[in-house]
């Protein structure tokens, strides 16, 4: 696939002095454009070595804005990193709305070492790119605009370029002992690099592969890509979609909410002696994830008070308070609403030996975003697919996921709204927005039914949860916590 950037494309210095400024001032335009639309500009350089992809970046922070605009050449992980997934370094650095970000190789480079040194076998490579395209199609319908390079040289032209920069003085230092190391395995790079981009050249995100023999013909070249497809994206995106009023889902007449037995109880004599056994049984288990090398994430929703707090609060205490972080979901800020959507999730994620607990989640785009509004239909109902990805890449990582929807009744929830009015430290805990949720129960129980139903997998299944009495429902928790962490550490 790179013979077509193997022809000897040559432009004269004339030529390109006369171009060039039209490009130039082109391309800053529809930079200001992006710059005030909802879309985010994500530029990935890579390609082989000695093909002037520094060059090419100086040169796009040269005729662009520089403000705004972020640069990431990415090393060796740190010990950080390594103690998450692979993309989680990358997830931190995606641009917001209106900004861009230029990639030195990206998550492509990784990859490719990794490929190099033996790291990873062919089956791992496939499931990799294979995990790259559900990344990149996400971003795209998140407005990122993706443009990527790979900045081709022949085999010969590599040896070329290295020689004449090894013959200067001035430019000898940009040739390493790394540089000719990887020449030496150019076909084995070429190989895997071709089903790398024929792989993950999707519509969305497709692969521009540029000549580079020439500097003014790659430079000249990358310009005008890159115009053409911030003009054809933006020309395509329009305002967000205003909030809307949607009729209600109906839940079925038997589904897996209501098969629960909410008549389930425990005796406060029973509770308090089955939970100072289970808390040291939990807090025996959690220190274990040090020395498993896991982490593990507890995930709570359910219908307005429920008791995913007070469940959470019977969790910590068995728990070394250095290990662990409760993070309550509320509506999203601005920050995070100019990132895409999954973003302010992928920054908390535990290392290892440490432990996330999250007080409702990023289910909330296909339960109070689809049922109020706030999400585009096509929005969540594509969430199913990209958060089963998202839990699938953090358990094949080693992280531990347990989902409680915590159930409880109507009648039950009215009794507890009634209670937390009359008692002044639990005043703060009842709004009007908890009132009007109320009024549309049926719509939440049939999302929540279809959440369960289309993201309870094997790795990261949903546990509902009979909650009407806290006793049971706080046992049950902490029971099958200690039943699931014991079974994951023995894996």
């Amino acid at each position: 696939m790179f013979e077509a950037a193997e022809l000897g494309n040559l432009l004269d210095k004339r030529s390109y002095k006369k171009e060039a400024p039209g490009v130039r001032a082109a391309l800053l335009g529809a930079q200001r454009q992006m710059a005030t639309s909802d879309c985010s500009l994500l530029i990935i350089v890579a390609g082989s070595e000695g093909s002037g992809k520094g060059d090419t970046v100086n040169l796009l922070l040269e005729w662009l804005d520089a403000r705004g605009i972020k640069t990431h050449a990415m090393r060796e992980p740190s010990d950080e990193e390594r103690e998450r997934p692979p993309l989680w370094r990358f997830w931190r650095r995606l641009p917001p709305t209106g900004h861009t970000a230029i990639f030195f190789g990206a998550w492509y480079q990784d990859l490719l070492l990794a490929c190099m040194r033996e790291r990873v076998d062919q089956a791992q490579f496939a499931l990799a790119l294979e995990r790259i395209e559900d990344f990149e199609r996400m971003l795209s319908r998140e407005n990122t605009i993706i443009v990527k390079f790979w900045l081709h040289l022949s085999k010969e032209a590599q040896k070329a370029r290295f020689k004449k920069l090894e013959r200067d003085p001035d430019t000898r230092w940009r040739v390493t002992k790394q540089d000719w190391k990887l020449y030496r395995k150019y076909d084995e790079i070429r190989h895997f690099a071709e089903q790398a981009l024929r792989k993950t050249s999707i519509a969305d995100a497709p692969w521009h592969i540029v000549e580079a023999f020439d500097s003014r013909y790659r430079n000249l070249t990358v310009t005008k890509i890159l115009h053409q497809a911030l003009q054809e994206r933006l020309a395509r995106a329009g305002p967000r979609a205003p909030k809307t009023i949607r009729k209600l889902p109906v839940p079925r007449p038997k589904n897996v909410l209501s098969q629960l037995d909410l008549r389930l109880r425990l005796t406060d004599k029973t509770y308090e002696k089955r939970l100072l056994n289970v808390h040291s049984r939990l807090n025996l288990l959690t220190r274990q994830l040090v020395k498993s090398e896991r982490s593990m994430i507890l995930l709570f929703e359910g219908p307005d008070a429920a008791g995913k707090g007070g469940t959470i609060r019977r969790i910590t205490p068995a728990m070394d308070a250095r290990t662990y972080q409760v993070i309550t979901i509320a509506e999203p800020t601005d920050e995070e609403l100019a990132h895409p959507y999954l973003w302010r999730f992928w920054r908390d994620l535990p290392r290892r030996g440490y432990v996330t607990i999250y007080d409702r989640s990023w289910y909330g785009r296909v339960l109070v975003e689809r049922l109020e509004g706030f999400a585009a239909t096509s929005d969540w109902q594509r969430a199913y697919e990209e958060i089963n990805a998202f839990e699938q890449q953090l358990c094949d990582f080693g992280v531990i996921i347990l989902k409680f929807w915590l159930a409880i009744s109507a009648d039950e929830q009215l009794r507890r709204f009634k209670a937390r009015q009359i008692t002044p430290y639990k005043q703060y805990k009842i709004t009007e927005n908890d009132w009007r949720n109320r009024q549309k129960w049926q719509g939440y129980e049939a999302a929540a039914c279809d959440m369960i139903e289309r993201t309870s997998t094997e790795n990261a299944p949903w546990i509902p949860v009979e909650a009407n009495d806290k006793n049971y429902g706080r046992i049950k928790v902490l029971e099958t916590i200690c039943s699931r962490l014991k079974d994951g550490l023995d894996r």
